[in-house]
């Protein structure tokens, strides 16, 4: 039977065959998927795209995005991220944003994006981006998340000192994967914030610094989750409390030693808090997008050997930024270092870590046959170098 079957289909299949050759031939340099691109661009099996549906200001320098991703939209965890494409004069440039919202009944995803002072994405996805519009997707990312609570935190009305108690300490943008969270877990409909079960195992205070007030994303819905009881909102503005004092931590919240961090934010802050936090054998959990640069390296052109492409880095920036901004596909994940998912083989050349100055050479013939595995999102070209990539 199988054998009457497959010498049934063979002629089909021969068939489909040279008709797709045939139509490649005629539309050369282009193919048939170039085509249904254009009318299909979000349909199962395509390059992950999603669509923007509309844009929602924040600040006067920040827009929420909602997004209908591609049929192959693989889902995300509330807190996790994703890495936008977006070809900005004629070079594709990745950038990796929280997503602000936790599952939805629609299968729309929200980012919001903070315009950086001189950045090539976020202004353009800020200022520039309008309803209709394709965004280049990868699936959603990252560990950011929150924990899952134990037996013994089942959070009933007569246990509230068995609750999952959590500090998140926010500034600025670093506010969005928290806020993910918070939406997933208190969501606010016309008639007010929901008490859902799963909500009930938590405790949290979330401290937030911003510059000001009216620079503050998500104010409004912070208060309102305050207001409705499910949270405590600590708010710092540097123009009415100052700069945030780490020593005043405790003052600010009593229990922080009953209770887990999760920090967001500018590295300044993050190193601060993870040095308070190491000092006094508190746990914490972080999450930055780019790593703080504390030494530069000398720079030097780049060679990706594979992709046959030269760029000259300089080198106060990992590679992995500068590579995406020449327009270099590169893997990435967490960006700051400890996911490893960035790491490519160095197969000649010296690299210096912007973290600690430490260098990384490859020598042909000294070192592996297979190059040195380098992490492009924290390191920076100390000289020439070539990445088999």
């Amino acid at each position: 039977m199988l054998e009457c079957m497959s010498s049934t289909l063979a002629p089909a299949a021969r068939w489909r065959s040279r008709a797709l050759k045939l139509a490649e031939a005629a539309t050369t340099p282009l193919v048939p998927a170039d085509f249904l691109d254009l009318f299909a661009p979000m349909r199962p099996g395509a390059e992950l795209r999603g669509r923007v549906e509309s844009i929602h200001p924040e600040t006067p320098d920040a827009a929420t995005l909602v997004i209908r991703p591609g049929a192959d939209w693989s889902g995300h965890v509330p807190g996790q991220y994703v890495r936008v494409g977006v070809d900005v004069d004629g070079v594709r440039c990745w950038r990796a944003y929280s997503l602000t919202h936790g599952p939805r009944a629609d299968g729309r995803i929200s980012i919001t994006v903070k315009a950086v002072p001189d950045g090539q994405v976020s202004p353009f996805l800020v200022r520039h981006t309008r309803p209709g519009t394709l965004l280049h997707l990868e699936q959603a990312a990252g560990e950011f998340v929150l924990p899952v609570p134990g037996p013994g935190e089942s959070g009933g009305p007569d246990e509230h000192d068995r609750r999952m108690k959590l500090l998140f300490v926010t500034a600025g943008s670093g506010i969005t994967p928290v806020i993910g969270m918070l939406r997933n877990l208190y969501p606010s409909t016309d008639t007010g914030v929901l008490h859902l079960p799963r909500s009930a195992a938590y405790d949290i205070v979330v401290l937030h610094v911003a510059p000001s007030a009216p620079d503050s994303i998500f104010a409004a819905d912070l208060r309102g989750l305050e207001s409705a009881g499910v949270i405590r909102l600590v708010a710092r503005y540097d123009d009415e409390h100052g700069v945030l004092d780490l020593a005043d931590l405790d003052a600010l919240v009593p229990d922080l030693a009953e209770r887990t961090t999760f920090a967001c934010g500018p590295g300044g802050l993050l190193d601060a808090v993870a040095a308070h936090h190491e000092g006094r054998g508190l746990p914490l959990f972080t999450e930055q997008f780019r790593v703080t640069a504390l030494v530069a390296g000398e720079g030097g052109t780049v060679s990706f050997d594979r992709a046959g492409v030269t760029v000259d880095c300089d080198g106060g920036r990992p590679i992995l930024e500068q590579a995406e901004d020449a327009g270099v596909l590169m893997p990435s994940g967490c960006r700051m270092g400890i996911c490893y998912q960035c790491v490519l083989p160095m197969r000649e050349g010296v690299v210096r870590d912007l973290r600690t100055g430490e260098l990384t050479t490859a020598v042909p013939g000294e070192t592996a046959v297979g190059g040195v595995r380098i992490q492009t999102c924290i390191n920076a070209a100390a000289g020439p170098c070539h990445l088999d990539h």
